[in-house]
């Protein structure tokens, strides 16, 4: 069964940081594009960072760039979101992806694990 399970989230305070996971089973994600998006209440879904399948290339976007750090270890099949200096903007699902495409565009992923809430709150 293909499968991404992501994994982390949590309630934490302004200014703390938290370590997203995300885990592949039944496929091995050394071949896809992977990607972090984020989706908050009465919100589009939106592209937080990405990267590409060798690792050489990352994005992130405007919104986190200097505080979220993407990274992936093909040897253990997963890919990690690192956050910084998180604020209560940064309260959302977050959702791993994988997809052929180092894109922004959301249809173009083919795997989606089920998200993990991330809650910035005093």
């Amino acid at each position: 069964q293909v499968q991404l399970v992501e994994s982390g989230g949590g309630l934490v305070q302004p200014g703390a940081s938290l370590r997203l996971s995300c885990a592949a089973s039944g496929f091995t994600l050394d071949r896809y594009v992977i990607g972090w998006f984020r989706q908050a209440p009465g919100k589009e879904r939106e592209v937080v960072s990405r990267i590409s399948i060798s690792g050489a290339s990352t994005y992130n976007a405007d919104s986190v760039k200097g505080r979220f750090t993407i990274s992936r270890d093909n040897t253990k099949n997963a890919v990690y979101l690192q956050m910084n200096s998180l604020s209560p903007e940064d309260t959302a699902v977050y959702y791993c992806a994988a997809g052929p495409y180092y894109s922004d565009y959301v249809a173009l992923y083919d795997y989606w694990g089920q998200g993990t809430q991330v809650t910035v709150s005093s």
